[in-house]
């Protein structure tokens, strides 16, 4: 295990964009899915390191709503996989007092999903650890559409005035509404796109592209990646004097 950095020096909220469970399972000739359900074990991994290493904030992106083009069986068994883990899961998050959140559009996914999804909110509500976020069914662009219909509503109903909509206005619309915004982005896989995800939150992100496959990412790199974060020099547009 990486030795944890100080408290107050390393990034407070972590988001992690788990790419490569398809590949990793094509190297061991297994299918696809047999991948997903190796990446899903790494997500207790993370959620149990981030303490160490000062990270209070972590959000996941596990479907997005690009995901849906994929073949049917591959979508059928990650809706599974997700139904499966979310009810193996809370119990122990709880015990582990993990604050656990979904964000996303919940029209699309099924009844029973849905409703797993609220329990598991619920059970970890009063919980004041880690605050793990889970993106299901999300996309930046449709967050942004999703919260600025929203905006829009308030203003045809007179609640709230166009003149005073500015940069600090439409967050509380986005479905991170209660989130801090993601201080470092970790992308597995070796890919160096940002494939849709925390698009207006991201905007001051510091982003690692990492070779790793997500079944093989560990904590250990993820420790060293919160270190060099910890190591950079933040200065959001301004010149040190």
């Amino acid at each position: 295990m990486a030795k944890p950095i100080r408290e107050g020096n390393g990034p407070r909220h972590v988001a992690v964009i788990m790419d490569g469970n398809g590949r990793w399972a094509r190297q061991r000739g297994r299918p696809r899915l047999f991948g997903h359900h190796a990446g899903a074990k790494r997500i207790r991994e993370l959620v149990e390191a981030c303490p160490g290493f000062g990270v209070k904030y972590l959000t996941i992106f596990a479907f997005s709503t690009e995901n849906w083009k994929r073949t049917q069986s591959e979508v059928a068994g990650l809706m599974s996989l997700f139904r499966r883990y979310i009810a193996k899961e809370t119990r122990a998050l709880r015990e582990e007092n993990v604050r656990v959140r979904f964000i996303g559009d919940r029209e699309r996914l099924d009844a029973k999903l849905i409703r797993l999804m609220d329990e598991m909110e619920t059970m970890t509500e009063h919980c004041d650890g880690v605050n793990l976020t889970i993106a299901l069914n999300y996309g930046g662009r449709d967050e942004v559409a999703r919260a600025t219909k929203r905006l829009a509503q308030d203003v045809a109903a007179g609640t709230l005035c166009p003149d005073s909509v500015t940069v600090e206005t439409l967050p509380k619309y986005l479905d991170t509404y209660v989130l801090p915004d993601p201080d470092l982005v970790i992308r597995t896989s070796g890919e160096a796109r940002i494939s849709n995800f925390l698009l207006w939150q991201s905007a001051y992100a510091e982003y690692e592209f990492v070779d790793t496959l997500w079944p093989d990412f560990s904590a250990e790199e993820f420790g060293r990646l919160t270190k060099a974060y910890g190591e950079r020099d933040r200065r959001y547009g301004a010149v040190k004097a």
